[in-house]
């Protein structure tokens, strides 16, 4: 799908994916560099948008920054998976979710405002799939940065980045909130993100470079989708490291080209024994395979042993929850919940 794009589209979504110009007028920074029309780039990114290939332009917030987030999963019966992924979707803060080759087939991501609501909405899953819930917990990031290259080049990842959450103010969530959504595709989208809060042009922009440069942004720019595109052949990839040795293999995998995301995360005992979680984005099982194959003989992972779990089907994929309220613990009461658009 990316090489049926023409030249200016792709390079839409490859070269903008992270360092969106933090200017007034950013849509016309971007069509300078490409030598096009500002309104050329705002047509295109509404279209891009309209078709599903991009989920918006703005930021993804870097997790458990502003929140609470986890992985989790679910074994679910094969007769029962249309039933679990649709009751685990509705619930708030579940923003992730996909079906892969696993024993624990169902995955997804859940976020809340803060642990103890986390805690309530996964224990809420619990009781209305009757299921056995993993909750693992991010334990420590090596790569979080989905931005990779859509052209094919296999790049190493951005180096790791020092995040200083103590840049957050209580007057940013709902600047984070607007970024996780998406920014308005227009001329001007600060000033009318800063008329939607009460708040300057000038000062949106001074805070989102702040947040950005402590790390609390992961990045800012296009948000691709990336099965829309062609990159259908996803893979996480878990690997049994020994605690003692997570920091030089998480390492060494989180910059080998091919590996998109890269983080530690907690065991849980008797159920899932796996400390090193990472992805593989990729447009092929073949091309997948070989950037494992590669992987494995890296410093840290020879002889470790890895499962290789392959999604089939995406039911969600939305951006991450910045502010929920949990109000009913039943299937059929009320919950009020903002969540990011994508």
């Amino acid at each position: 799908m990316f090489g049926e794009l023409d030249q200016v589209d792709q390079h839409l979504l490859d070269d903008f994916q992270r360092d969106f110009p933090l200017v007034p007028h950013p849509f016309r920074a971007m069509a300078q560099q490409l030598g096009v029309s500002e309104n050329d780039v705002l047509c295109r990114l509404v279209s891009l948008k309209k078709r599903g290939l991009i989920a918006r332009v703005g930021a993804a917030v870097r997790p458990n920054t502003v929140g609470a987030s986890t992985l989790a999963a679910l074994s679910v019966p094969e007769d029962r998976i249309g039933e679990v992924a649709a009751i685990v979707g509705a619930q708030p803060g579940v923003n992730h979710s996909y079906l892969r080759e696993h024993e624990w087939n169902l995955w997804f991501v859940a976020t809340a405002p803060d642990r103890e609501t986390l805690a309530d909405n996964l224990d809420l899953i619990r009781n209305l799939t009757g299921l056995a819930l993993l909750d693992l917990r991010l334990l420590r990031p090596f790569n979080i940065d989905l931005g990779f290259s859509l052209k094919g080049s296999r790049q190493e990842a951005k180096s790791a980045v020092c995040v200083d959450a103590s840049v957050i103010e209580p007057e940013d969530r709902p600047i984070l909130e607007q970024l996780s959504k998406g920014l308005e595709i227009v001329s001007r989208p600060f000033a009318k993100t800063g008329r939607m809060l009460g708040r300057s042009e000038t000062d949106i922009i001074g805070r989102i470079a702040t947040l950005s440069a402590a790390g609390v942004l992961s990045r800012m720019g296009v948000i691709v989708r990336h099965r829309a595109i062609g990159w259908k052949a996803n893979a996480m990839v878990v690997w049994e490291v020994p605690l003692e040795d997570i920091e030089k293999a998480g390492t060494n995998l989180a910059s080998y080209p091919g590996i998109t995301l890269c983080y530690q995360r907690n065991t849980v005992p008797g159920l899932w024994s796996y400390t090193l979680f990472s992805m593989i984005h990729a447009r092929s099982r073949r091309e997948a395979l070989d950037v494992l194959n590669g992987a494995k003989e890296l410093e840290g992972l020879r002889d470790v042993a890895h499962t290789a779990l392959f999604s089939t089907r995406c039911f969600k994929q939305t951006g991450a929850l910045i502010e929920s309220k949990l109000v009913g613990k039943t299937q059929n009461e009320t919950y009020t919940v903002a969540r990011h658009c994508a």
